[in-house]
Protein backbone atom coordinates (compact mmCIF):
# COMPACT_ATOMS: atom_id res chain seq x y z
CA UNK A 1 0.00 0.00 0.00
CA UNK A 2 1.23 3.53 -0.92
CA UNK A 3 2.09 5.98 1.93
CA UNK A 4 0.40 9.05 1.73
CA UNK A 5 1.10 12.68 3.56
CA UNK A 6 -1.83 14.27 5.77
CA UNK A 7 -2.50 17.64 4.07
CA UNK A 8 -3.55 20.37 5.94
CA UNK A 9 -3.87 22.99 8.52
CA UNK A 10 -7.60 23.44 10.29
CA UNK A 11 -8.13 22.32 13.70
CA UNK A 12 -11.02 19.70 12.59
CA UNK A 13 -8.42 18.22 10.55
CA UNK A 14 -5.32 18.24 13.04
CA UNK A 15 -7.84 17.18 16.04
CA UNK A 16 -8.36 14.20 13.82
CA UNK A 17 -5.04 12.98 13.01
CA UNK A 18 -3.80 14.37 16.94
CA UNK A 19 -6.56 10.98 18.12
CA UNK A 20 -5.24 8.60 15.50
CA UNK A 21 -1.85 9.01 16.51
CA UNK A 22 -2.83 8.36 20.22
CA UNK A 23 -4.91 5.53 19.56
CA UNK A 24 -2.27 3.88 17.38
CA UNK A 25 -0.40 3.15 20.25
CA UNK A 26 -3.12 1.17 21.47
CA UNK A 27 -4.33 -2.98 20.56
CA UNK A 28 -7.14 -1.56 20.28
CA UNK A 29 -10.20 -1.71 16.85
CA UNK A 30 -10.88 1.83 15.95
CA UNK A 31 -13.55 2.88 14.09
CA UNK A 32 -13.05 5.56 11.16
CA UNK A 33 -16.75 7.35 10.36
CA UNK A 34 -16.22 10.09 7.13
CA UNK A 35 -17.68 11.25 3.76
CA UNK A 36 -16.25 9.49 0.83
CA UNK A 37 -12.50 11.04 0.01
CA UNK A 38 -12.11 12.68 3.48
CA UNK A 39 -8.82 10.26 4.12
CA UNK A 40 -9.90 6.96 6.01
CA UNK A 41 -7.70 4.58 4.45
CA UNK A 42 -4.84 7.26 5.12
CA UNK A 43 -5.86 6.79 8.85
CA UNK A 44 -5.71 3.79 9.48
CA UNK A 45 -1.98 3.78 7.59
CA UNK A 46 -1.26 6.46 10.42
CA UNK A 47 -2.93 3.64 12.77
CA UNK A 48 -1.03 0.86 11.70
CA UNK A 49 2.38 2.91 11.18
CA UNK A 50 2.63 4.36 14.62
CA UNK A 51 1.64 1.00 16.28
CA UNK A 52 3.67 -1.88 17.33
CA UNK A 53 2.61 -4.12 14.21
CA UNK A 54 4.35 -1.22 12.27
CA UNK A 55 6.53 -3.84 11.13
CA UNK A 56 3.74 -6.73 10.17
CA UNK A 57 1.40 -6.93 7.52
CA UNK A 58 -1.59 -4.08 6.45
CA UNK A 59 -3.91 -5.73 4.59
CA UNK A 60 -6.70 -3.94 3.17
CA UNK A 61 -10.26 -5.32 2.04
CA UNK A 62 -13.02 -3.11 0.82
CA UNK A 63 -15.82 -4.84 1.87
CA UNK A 64 -18.37 -3.79 -0.93
CA UNK A 65 -16.38 -4.11 -3.29
CA UNK A 66 -17.15 -7.93 -4.13
CA UNK A 67 -20.35 -9.86 -3.62
CA UNK A 68 -21.87 -10.79 -0.35
CA UNK A 69 -21.23 -14.90 -1.47
CA UNK A 70 -17.59 -14.23 -1.67
CA UNK A 71 -16.98 -11.61 1.32
CA UNK A 72 -16.93 -14.85 3.84
CA UNK A 73 -14.28 -16.55 1.50
CA UNK A 74 -12.31 -13.73 1.14
CA UNK A 75 -12.11 -12.61 4.49
CA UNK A 76 -11.99 -16.13 6.29
CA UNK A 77 -10.66 -18.10 3.57
CA UNK A 78 -11.49 -21.42 2.47
CA UNK A 79 -10.13 -24.81 1.69
CA UNK A 80 -10.35 -27.03 -1.51
CA UNK A 81 -13.77 -28.18 -2.86
CA UNK A 82 -15.81 -25.81 -0.04
CA UNK A 83 -17.55 -24.32 -3.00
CA UNK A 84 -17.96 -24.63 -6.54
CA UNK A 85 -14.42 -23.22 -8.21
CA UNK A 86 -12.67 -23.74 -4.79
CA UNK A 87 -10.11 -25.78 -6.58
CA UNK A 88 -7.66 -25.27 -3.73
CA UNK A 89 -7.24 -23.49 -0.40
CA UNK A 90 -6.74 -20.33 0.19
CA UNK A 91 -6.06 -18.29 3.13
CA UNK A 92 -8.37 -15.64 4.46
CA UNK A 93 -7.20 -11.99 4.68
CA UNK A 94 -7.31 -12.51 8.40
CA UNK A 95 -4.64 -14.83 7.93
CA UNK A 96 -2.87 -12.69 5.61
CA UNK A 97 -3.11 -9.86 8.28
CA UNK A 98 -1.76 -12.03 11.45
CA UNK A 99 0.76 -10.16 13.38
CA UNK A 100 -0.26 -6.74 12.06
CA UNK A 101 -3.58 -4.78 11.11
CA UNK A 102 -6.54 -5.13 9.10
CA UNK A 103 -8.38 -2.48 7.16
CA UNK A 104 -12.27 -3.37 6.59
CA UNK A 105 -12.92 -0.31 4.41
CA UNK A 106 -16.78 0.11 3.44
CA UNK A 107 -17.75 -2.28 7.12
CA UNK A 108 -21.32 -1.02 6.77
CA UNK A 109 -22.14 -3.35 3.42
CA UNK A 110 -21.18 -6.88 5.47
CA UNK A 111 -24.17 -9.12 5.54
CA UNK A 112 -25.51 -10.22 8.48
CA UNK A 113 -23.78 -13.91 7.85
CA UNK A 114 -20.22 -11.72 7.63
CA UNK A 115 -20.99 -10.14 10.71
CA UNK A 116 -21.52 -13.05 12.95
CA UNK A 117 -18.22 -14.28 11.38
CA UNK A 118 -16.60 -11.53 11.99
CA UNK A 119 -17.98 -11.29 15.62
CA UNK A 120 -16.37 -14.50 16.82
CA UNK A 121 -13.34 -13.28 15.43
CA UNK A 122 -12.96 -10.59 17.38
CA UNK A 123 -14.17 -11.57 20.60
CA UNK A 124 -11.96 -15.06 20.60
CA UNK A 125 -8.80 -14.27 17.89
CA UNK A 126 -9.95 -17.28 16.25
CA UNK A 127 -11.09 -17.88 12.19
CA UNK A 128 -12.64 -20.95 10.23
CA UNK A 129 -11.35 -21.44 6.58
CA UNK A 130 -14.91 -22.09 4.90
CA UNK A 131 -15.21 -25.96 4.53
CA UNK A 132 -12.41 -26.56 7.16
CA UNK A 133 -13.66 -28.01 10.72
CA UNK A 134 -10.81 -26.58 13.21
CA UNK A 135 -9.90 -22.68 13.29
CA UNK A 136 -6.97 -20.94 12.87
CA UNK A 137 -5.78 -18.48 16.10
CA UNK A 138 -4.82 -15.17 14.51
CA UNK A 139 -3.55 -11.70 16.14
CA UNK A 140 -5.13 -9.09 13.94
CA UNK A 141 -5.82 -5.61 15.37
CA UNK A 142 -9.14 -4.57 13.28
CA UNK A 143 -9.36 -0.91 11.83
CA UNK A 144 -12.50 -0.32 9.77
CA UNK A 145 -13.66 2.58 8.40
CA UNK A 146 -17.86 3.87 6.85
CA UNK A 147 -19.32 6.71 5.74
CA UNK A 148 -22.61 5.06 6.98
CA UNK A 149 -24.67 5.81 10.06
CA UNK A 150 -23.70 2.37 12.04
CA UNK A 151 -25.49 3.27 15.31
CA UNK A 152 -28.46 3.63 13.54
CA UNK A 153 -28.24 0.17 11.37
CA UNK A 154 -27.98 -1.10 15.08
CA UNK A 155 -31.29 0.11 16.00
CA UNK A 156 -32.90 -0.77 12.15
CA UNK A 157 -31.59 -4.49 12.79
CA UNK A 158 -28.97 -4.54 9.72
CA UNK A 159 -25.86 -4.19 11.90
CA UNK A 160 -25.15 -6.34 14.89
CA UNK A 161 -25.09 -4.00 18.12
CA UNK A 162 -22.25 -6.35 19.45
CA UNK A 163 -20.57 -6.34 16.82
CA UNK A 164 -20.56 -2.18 16.95
CA UNK A 165 -19.82 -2.43 20.48
CA UNK A 166 -16.53 -4.13 20.10
CA UNK A 167 -15.11 -2.33 17.48
CA UNK A 168 -15.68 1.38 18.23
CA UNK A 169 -13.72 1.48 21.35
CA UNK A 170 -12.34 4.76 19.39
CA UNK A 171 -14.30 6.51 16.74
CA UNK A 172 -12.30 8.41 14.62
CA UNK A 173 -14.97 11.12 12.74
CA UNK A 174 -13.00 12.86 9.82
CA UNK A 175 -14.60 16.05 8.52
CA UNK A 176 -15.52 16.96 5.27
CA UNK A 177 -13.49 19.28 3.64
CA UNK A 178 -15.91 22.13 3.57
CA UNK A 179 -15.35 22.52 7.19
CA UNK A 180 -12.05 22.50 7.08
CA UNK A 181 -11.23 26.45 6.48
CA UNK A 182 -8.22 27.11 4.55
CA UNK A 183 -7.63 23.59 3.40
CA UNK A 184 -8.73 23.72 0.21
CA UNK A 185 -6.31 26.58 -1.32
CA UNK A 186 -3.51 24.67 0.89
CA UNK A 187 -4.08 21.19 -0.85
CA UNK A 188 -4.98 22.66 -4.19
CA UNK A 189 -1.79 24.40 -4.60
CA UNK A 190 0.33 20.91 -3.22
CA UNK A 191 -1.85 18.85 -6.12
CA UNK A 192 -1.56 21.31 -8.36
CA UNK A 193 2.38 21.55 -7.97
CA UNK A 194 2.74 18.16 -8.65
CA UNK A 195 0.50 18.35 -11.76
CA UNK A 196 2.76 20.67 -13.11
CA UNK A 197 6.30 18.89 -12.05
CA UNK A 198 4.56 15.51 -13.68
CA UNK A 199 4.02 16.89 -17.01
CA UNK A 200 6.80 18.61 -17.15
CA UNK A 201 6.28 22.33 -16.27
CA UNK A 202 9.61 24.24 -15.13
CA UNK A 203 7.75 26.73 -12.90
CA UNK A 204 4.27 26.44 -11.05
CA UNK A 205 2.62 29.42 -11.88
CA UNK A 206 -0.38 29.17 -9.17
CA UNK A 207 -4.05 29.52 -9.79
CA UNK A 208 -6.35 33.02 -10.47
CA UNK A 209 -8.00 34.30 -7.62
CA UNK A 210 -11.14 33.62 -9.45
CA UNK A 211 -10.47 29.96 -9.93
CA UNK A 212 -9.06 30.00 -6.38
CA UNK A 213 -12.65 31.60 -5.16
CA UNK A 214 -14.57 29.10 -7.03
CA UNK A 215 -12.65 26.34 -5.18
CA UNK A 216 -13.17 28.05 -2.14
CA UNK A 217 -16.67 28.57 -2.86
CA UNK A 218 -17.79 24.87 -4.08
CA UNK A 219 -19.07 22.47 -1.25
CA UNK A 220 -16.68 19.42 -2.62
CA UNK A 221 -19.40 16.77 -2.27
CA UNK A 222 -16.36 14.04 -3.07
CA UNK A 223 -13.71 15.83 -0.56
CA UNK A 224 -10.22 15.57 -0.93
CA UNK A 225 -10.42 12.76 -3.78
CA UNK A 226 -12.64 15.15 -5.96
CA UNK A 227 -10.62 18.28 -5.41
CA UNK A 228 -7.56 16.42 -6.34
CA UNK A 229 -8.99 14.66 -9.81
CA UNK A 230 -10.70 18.62 -10.33
CA UNK A 231 -7.32 20.54 -9.60
CA UNK A 232 -4.76 18.15 -11.70
CA UNK A 233 -7.76 18.32 -14.69
CA UNK A 234 -7.33 21.83 -14.81
CA UNK A 235 -3.57 22.11 -14.45
CA UNK A 236 -3.04 19.73 -17.37
CA UNK A 237 -5.63 21.05 -20.05
CA UNK A 238 -4.02 24.56 -19.33
CA UNK A 239 -1.99 25.59 -21.93
CA UNK A 240 -0.25 28.70 -20.79
CA UNK A 241 2.63 27.78 -18.36
CA UNK A 242 3.97 31.28 -17.87
CA UNK A 243 0.21 32.34 -16.68
CA UNK A 244 -2.31 31.28 -13.60
CA UNK A 245 -4.35 28.58 -14.25
CA UNK A 246 -7.55 30.13 -15.12
CA UNK A 247 -9.74 27.94 -16.12
CA UNK A 248 -11.26 24.77 -14.29
CA UNK A 249 -13.65 22.04 -14.60
CA UNK A 250 -16.01 20.72 -11.80
CA UNK A 251 -18.27 18.27 -13.28
CA UNK A 252 -16.16 16.93 -16.40
CA UNK A 253 -19.18 14.96 -17.88
CA UNK A 254 -20.59 18.71 -18.66
CA UNK A 255 -20.95 18.44 -22.27
CA UNK A 256 -23.33 20.49 -24.76
CA UNK A 257 -22.93 17.00 -26.80
CA UNK A 258 -24.09 14.77 -23.81
CA UNK A 259 -26.73 12.45 -24.07
CA UNK A 260 -29.99 13.46 -23.55
CA UNK A 261 -30.46 10.96 -20.63
CA UNK A 262 -27.35 12.60 -18.72
CA UNK A 263 -28.51 16.02 -19.67
CA UNK A 264 -31.84 15.42 -18.34
CA UNK A 265 -30.57 14.29 -15.11
CA UNK A 266 -31.11 16.03 -12.04
CA UNK A 267 -27.80 18.93 -11.56
CA UNK A 268 -25.34 17.38 -9.30
CA UNK A 269 -25.71 20.04 -6.72
CA UNK A 270 -29.02 18.88 -5.66
CA UNK A 271 -27.69 15.70 -4.50
CA UNK A 272 -25.20 17.33 -2.03
CA UNK A 273 -26.14 15.14 1.13
CA UNK A 274 -26.33 18.10 3.53
CA UNK A 275 -28.53 20.25 1.29
CA UNK A 276 -32.34 20.60 2.67
CA UNK A 277 -35.38 21.98 1.74
CA UNK A 278 -36.13 26.04 2.59
CA UNK A 279 -38.04 26.18 5.68
CA UNK A 280 -41.17 28.50 5.52
CA UNK A 281 -40.31 31.36 7.17
CA UNK A 282 -43.24 33.32 9.26
CA UNK A 283 -40.71 35.86 11.01
CA UNK A 284 -37.95 37.03 8.71
CA UNK A 285 -36.11 38.77 11.17
CA UNK A 286 -36.34 36.26 14.30
CA UNK A 287 -35.06 33.30 11.38
CA UNK A 288 -32.50 35.97 10.44
CA UNK A 289 -30.54 36.34 13.78
CA UNK A 290 -31.34 32.61 14.58
CA UNK A 291 -29.02 31.90 11.79
CA UNK A 292 -26.90 34.10 12.08
CA UNK A 293 -26.30 33.10 16.14
CA UNK A 294 -25.88 29.31 14.75
CA UNK A 295 -22.71 30.38 12.31
CA UNK A 296 -21.04 32.11 15.41
CA UNK A 297 -21.74 29.11 17.56
CA UNK A 298 -20.35 26.82 15.15
CA UNK A 299 -17.50 28.98 14.31
CA UNK A 300 -16.77 29.32 18.37
CA UNK A 301 -16.74 25.64 18.48
CA UNK A 302 -14.75 24.60 15.56
CA UNK A 303 -12.05 27.27 16.35
CA UNK A 304 -11.75 25.99 20.12
CA UNK A 305 -13.75 29.24 21.44
CA UNK A 306 -10.66 31.34 19.83
CA UNK A 307 -12.76 34.39 19.20
CA UNK A 308 -9.83 36.27 16.83
CA UNK A 309 -9.84 32.83 15.11
CA UNK A 310 -13.38 32.53 14.99
CA UNK A 311 -14.12 35.91 14.16
CA UNK A 312 -11.37 35.90 11.05
CA UNK A 313 -13.19 32.52 9.37
CA UNK A 314 -16.30 34.43 9.46
CA UNK A 315 -14.81 37.50 7.85
CA UNK A 316 -15.51 40.09 10.54
CA UNK A 317 -13.29 42.00 12.40
CA UNK A 318 -12.40 41.36 16.09
CA UNK A 319 -14.73 44.28 17.15
CA UNK A 320 -17.36 43.19 14.50
CA UNK A 321 -17.52 39.84 16.22
CA UNK A 322 -17.52 40.69 19.60
CA UNK A 323 -20.51 42.91 18.89
CA UNK A 324 -22.38 39.79 17.47
CA UNK A 325 -21.21 37.97 20.63
CA UNK A 326 -23.19 40.63 22.79
CA UNK A 327 -26.27 40.84 20.47
CA UNK A 328 -26.91 37.34 20.93
CA UNK A 329 -25.88 36.59 24.66
CA UNK A 330 -23.22 34.60 24.04
CA UNK A 331 -20.61 37.23 25.32
CA UNK A 332 -19.20 35.51 28.52
CA UNK A 333 -18.25 38.15 31.10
Amino acid sequence: MERQSFIGQSLPFLDAIELAGRAAALDRPVLVIGERGTGKELIAQRLHHLSARWDKPLVTMNCAALPETLIEAELFGHEAGAFTGATRARAGRFEEADGGTLFLDELGTLSMAAQERLLRVVEYGEVTRIGASRPVTVNVRIVAATNENLPAAADRGSFRADLLDRLSFEVITLPPLRARDGDVAVLADHFGRRMASEIGWLRWPGFSDAVMAAMEAYRWPGNVRELRNVVERAVYRWQEEDGPVDSLTFDPFASPWAPASMVEAPPKVASVPDAEPTPIVDDLKSAVAAYERSLVEEALVRHRHNQRAAAKALKLSYDQFRHCLRRHGLLQT
